[in-house]
């Protein structure tokens, strides 16, 4: 009788003893230590961590993606290759066949010039040699390049397996013709074209609304399943980590401090950073708490029947943007305003904001209309706004110091002497939080939660009565988007501004605002207090949205 030993699985892409030093005018800066962590073909692996702590910079030297300026001590084995000190031309050839990538901004990885069929088949054409055959086309080892007609019929094949409807019609779309996630359905296609062993998903659902965000992580897992293939899952979302992955590396200052299977992790964390992040994630809370306002005398924002219709252009007929709406919001108050992407939840933060003119309605702020005023009427009015971005990075302007970005509203209203508008600028960067000397430093020197502060220190800097937040934390990490939401909760009580919160993460709406309102298509489903919307909501819609929120075990 023979014994039968199992055969250990071979990992998919290992990361052994992996450390990467960065060389810079300051010195030597140490991003990554002796890290090790392996994936195997039909697992998601997810790398978390705050900023810094060194995940992507682990992640991208499994695809040789790190600058020259990179020194990589360790070793990175992809399929049984040891591929630590490849050149670039020889991870030209393992790019795309071996490994692919999807990055975080599809808008951003995809070449606005081209078609993304242009762009799947010329991926297919650089990375394949394959002939027809009977199914279809097939991978081939004859040396010929695939010819364009069977890259034509591949890409259309791919399109229709990541879910990308009229497949056949948007195969000669450009990039800005389709919608966020149909980007990122882009991406994936072209990431899994080749048949890559190893697929490097950066924050692949980020920016996008919850139920598109559902469809992508669907795509992902059913993609695994299907091909086989391993996925190593980069992002700051502890939702999608509880959705997607089957284990879990947490990293901090470029160490791995915990790995587990995803269960264990969020159910018995072992080390204090990893309790750190769980305890921060936003979660539909289980108590109602007590949110109210003062809603008596005049409102700040008073939005009445509002209008908002765009031509389509040649060809295409003219659709409303935002059909109908009336919403109020009162010193003090904030109203989150949720729905996916294209139900006109930015085209009216912009209508508010004046940087949009509706076709019909009113927009009363402090009892005054700003629908359609001019522009030179409009100057002395938008000292009453303040605004704060998604991403901080694009709206600070990189050449001015932080203190110059702060002080910028008051220089161009007239808000004092040269003394008054740097004690002004010191009282706002006090009351973000951020250290003395700030204000000296340029926006890249900060990380993505200080130039956070900033946006809020520069939206306050004139007293604004209304202050409009578009996607002010999905970008942020986990702990720090827990910190900007306790510092707006305390500016709004120290300043007493009105907000119009515009958001797709309903957890962190459900947290700040006073009151939602939930938009489709233009018009208003339904509006009500954080509690009844999202915990017993009337609309079927509403109930959609509810059910793609990731990470089930979070909310429970």
């Amino acid at each position: 009788m023979t014994s039968s030993v199992a055969t250990p699985r071979e990992s998919a892409l290992s990361v052994k003893s992996l450390s990467v030093t960065f060389l810079t005018d300051a010195g030597e800066v140490d991003a990554v230590t002796e890290v090790s962590f392996e994936v195997f073909p039909g697992e998601v692996l997810a790398v978390v961590g705050e900023s810094g702590s060194g995940k992507s910079v682990s992640v991208r030297s499994a695809i040789g993606l790190l600058p020259d300026t990179a020194r990589v001590e360790g070793h990175v084995v992809l399929g049984g290759q040891d591929v630590t000190t490849l050149s670039n031309k020889a991870w030209a050839q393992l790019r795309g066949n071996k490994i692919s990538m999807v990055f975080q901004e599809p808008g951003s990885a995809l070449d606005p010039l081209f078609t993304i069929g242009y762009q799947i088949v010329e991926a297919l054409r650089a990375h394949t040699r394959a002939r027809s055959g009977a199914g279809g086309t097939t991978r081939s080892d004859d040396g010929k390049r695939m010819s364009a007609k069977d890259a034509k019929i591949r890409a259309v094949e791919l399109l229709t397996m990541v879910g990308l409807p009229n497949p056949e019609q948007r195969f000669s779309y450009y990039p800005h013709e389709l919608s966020g996630g149909q980007k990122q359905r882009v991406m994936i296609a072209i990431a899994i074209s080749c048949e890559a062993k190893v697929i490097i998903a950066d924050e692949p659902t980020t920016a996008l609304d919850v139920t598109v965000q559902a469809e992508i992580l669907d795509l992902l897992r059913d993609l695994k399943d299907r091909l086989g293939c391993a996925i190593v899952l980069i992002t700051h979302s502890m939702g999608v980590v509880s959705d997607l992955a089957d284990r879990v590396v947490v990293m901090q200052n470029g160490r791995v401090v915990e790995e587990a299977p995803v269960a264990q992790l969020f159910d018995a964390p072992a080390d204090d950073y990893t309790k750190k992040l769980l305890a921060a994630v936003p979660t539909l809370a289980a108590v109602e708490s007590d949110k109210t306002v003062d809603t008596s005398g005049e409102p700040v924002l008073d939005v009445s029947r509002l209008v908002v219709q765009f031509s389509g252009g040649v060809g295409s007929p003219a659709f409303r943007a935002v059909d109908d709406v009336s919403l109020t919001i009162h010193r003090g108050e904030t109203l989150g305003l949720v729905g996916e992407s294209g139900s006109g939840k930015s085209t009216i933060g912009r209508c508010v904001a004046a940087l949009q003119k509706p076709t019909s309605g009113s927009v009363t702020v402090m009892g005054q209309n700003i629908a359609g005023v001019s522009e030179r009427k409009l100057k002395p009015l938008r000292k009453r706004f303040g605004f704060v971005f998604q991403d901080p990075s694009a709206s600070l302007n990189p050449r001015l110091t932080v203190g110059q970005c702060i002080a910028e509203p008051m220089i161009v209203h007239k808000y004092g002497s040269k003394d008054a508008i740097a004690a002004r600028t010191t009282e706002l960067l006090d009351a973000v939080q951020l250290p003395s000397g700030t204000d000296k430093r340029y926006p890249h020197e900060l990380s993505g939660g200080q130039r956070q502060r900033v946006s809020l220190a520069r939206a306050l800097v004139l007293g604004p009565d209304l202050v409009v937040a578009d996607e002010p934390t999905s970008a942020l990490d986990v702990s720090v988007q827990a910190a900007v939401l306790d510092l707006f909760e305390a500016l709004q009580q120290e300043f007493g501004f009105a907000c119009l919160f515009i958001s797709h993460d309903l957890a962190v709406v459900d947290r700040v605002a006073h009151r939602v309102v939930v938009l489709r298509n233009g018009a208003i489903v339904e509006e009500g207090t954080p509690w009844k919307i999202l915990r017993s909501p009337e609309a079927d819609y509403t109930k959609k949205l509810l059910a793609a929120i990731p990470g089930k075990r979070l909310h429970t």
